[in-house]
């Protein structure tokens, strides 16, 4: 992926963020940008791995969200400002999204975002390499916990509820269990993995937007069946079928070769149970 196709994004980001309280669609984006709408649809979706729609309306939802918690405008002006004509169209909206209507989330008092601002640092070397990648895949130590952080707040879409301060206590936990691991391309997190050794648990798996086309989370789990839970059937977690808020977890999941096992509910939020025994695993991307 070329280094400006990176930058227009950027670009295309910053006015997003900049206009999220307005009308707006593909159409007036591309004429904003002076993109044609098949060509701004088809590098933005190949970069940030959402369609616009998608990233605005999560983008909306999230800032309403916040609002919800640390405000006190009414549940129709928070609607109004996240760009819809009317309540019952923002609450049906909001519900699909965070499985509960807009007054009972204020009254639970905990924020989380189905989507934050996009940002892309680092040169992306490993990108530019035509042979095929030598994945370097490591335990994770305190030095790597703000390049993780920032990888963590890249993904959070496939995460419903996740609550940075209780992750990151988490992930110190982990990192003195031996139980993270992560691939680096220079100072820039690219994939990283939160395992229990005990119970085969997969706890957590992203991979950055980027590099999504090349391989890394099949590396992760050959490296942990091959050489960590040698023997385990690996369990992991994410969105049920037909949950609107699944950008597409669910569909990777399934083509790693995890197979569906039974229904949960984990911090409140439905979700479902994969399981993966050992030789099963897919050699797609």
């Amino acid at each position: 992926m070329p280094n400006k196709q990176i930058k227009n994004i950027i670009f295309v980001i910053e006015y997003i963020e900049a206009h999220l309280t307005d009308k707006m669609n593909l159409d007036t984006l591309a004429e904003a940008m002076h993109y044609s709408k098949y060509h701004l649809h088809r590098i933005f979706t190949d970069t940030v791995g959402l369609t616009i729609h998608d990233y605005i309306q999560r983008r909306r939802l999230s800032e309403a969200a916040k609002l919800l918690i640390f405000s006190e405008k009414s549940v129709l002006d928070i609607a109004l400002l996240s760009g819809y004509e009317s309540q019952q169209a923002f609450t049906d909206v909001f519900t699909k999204m965070y499985k509960m209507p807009p007054g009972r989330y204020r009254e639970n008092e905990e924020f989380y975002p189905l989507q934050l601002r996009f940002a892309f640092e680092g040169n992306y070397k490993m990108l530019k390499r035509k042979e095929e990648l030598n994945f370097d895949i490591d335990y994770a130590t305190k030095a790597d916990i703000p390049c993780w952080m920032e990888l963590v707040r890249l993904v959070v879409d496939g995460f419903p509820n996740l609550q940075e301060e209780t992750y990151l206590q988490k992930l110190q936990e982990k990192i003195e269990a031996k139980e993270a691991l992560i691939l680096k391309d220079e100072e820039t997190a690219i994939g990283i993995m939160l395992f229990t050794s005990k119970t085969g648990s997969i706890d957590f798996m992203a991979c950055h937007p980027l590099y999504k086309k090349k391989g890394i989370p099949k590396a992760f789990l050959d490296k942990v069946m091959n050489e960590l839970l040698t023997g385990k059937t690996l369990v992991i977690t994410t969105y049920r079928e037909g949950d609107k808020a699944d950008t597409g977890q669910r569909r990777e999941i399934k083509e790693l070769g995890f197979a569906e096992a039974e229904l949960l509910t984990e911090f409140g939020y439905p979700t479902q149970r994969f399981i993966l025994q050992k030789g099963e695993s897919k050699d797609g991307q």
